[in-house]
C-alpha cells in the first residue's frame, strides 16, 4: 500500500504515492527524473547517491522516502542559479579538473557546498574530514579539495 507524502524537491513542492520501503534515492530517480544523484554500493559507502536534506548531506540510498516527509531536498540539479549560471562550487570543480568520470561528482559538489554553508573558509583538513564519506576512483581528491578550497577563498559558495 502507498501513502501519500509532501516533499519540496529543489524549491518545488511536490505530493507522490510512495511504498513504505521506497528509498528516496529511487523516488527522485524514478518518480521525479531526477537523476544526478547515483546509485553506486546502496550500502551508504560512496556517497554518490549524497543529497541536501533540510541542508544537511544525506545519503538518498539508506533513506526512506516515508521518513522525510515535509522536508526540503535539494539535487545536484537544484543549485544551479534560476538563469541557468552554474553553483560556485560546480564551477571551481569545472575550473580546477575535479571532474573524471563524473559518478561521484554530484554527491562531491553538493556535499563540498554544504560544508562551505557550514563553515565558509574550512582548511584543508577540515575539506579533506568532510568529504571523507565521497569515494573518488579517478581523481585522487587532490582537484576535488583545492576546488572547494578556491570556493572558501573566493567566498563563492
Amino acid at each position: 500500500m502507498k501513502k501519500q507524502i509532501t516533499l519540496t524537491v529543489n524549491g518545488v513542492k511536490r505530493e507522490l504515492f510512495v511504498a513504505s520501503n521506497e528509498l528516496l534515492l529511487n523516488v527522485l530517480r524514478d518518480h521525479l527524473e531526477l537523476t544526478g544523484a547515483k546509485y553506486g554500493c546502496g550500502i551508504g559507502e560512496c556517497g554518490s547517491c549524497t543529497v541536501l536534506l533540510d541542508g544537511e548531506p544525506i545519503l538518498a540510498c539508506l533513506t526512506l522516502a516515508m521518513a522525510v516527509d515535509g522536508s526540503d531536498v535539494v539535487t545536484i540539479e537544484g543549485i544551479s542559479g534560476s538563469d541557468g549560471r552554474l553553483h560556485p562550487v560546480q564551477e571551481s570543480f569545472l575550473n580546477h579538473g575535479a571532474v573524471q568520470c563524473g559518478f561521484c561528482t554530484p554527491g562531491l559538489i553538493l556535499t563540498g557546498k554544504a560544508l562551505l554553508d557550514e563553515n565558509p573558509q574550512p582548511t584543508e583538513g577540515e575539506i579533506r574530514e568532510y568529504i571523507r564519506g565521497n569515494l573518488c576512483r579517478c581523481t585522487g581528491y587532490t582537484q576535488i579539495v583545492k576546488a572547494i578550497k578556491d570556493s572558501s577563498v573566493k567566498g563563492k559558495a
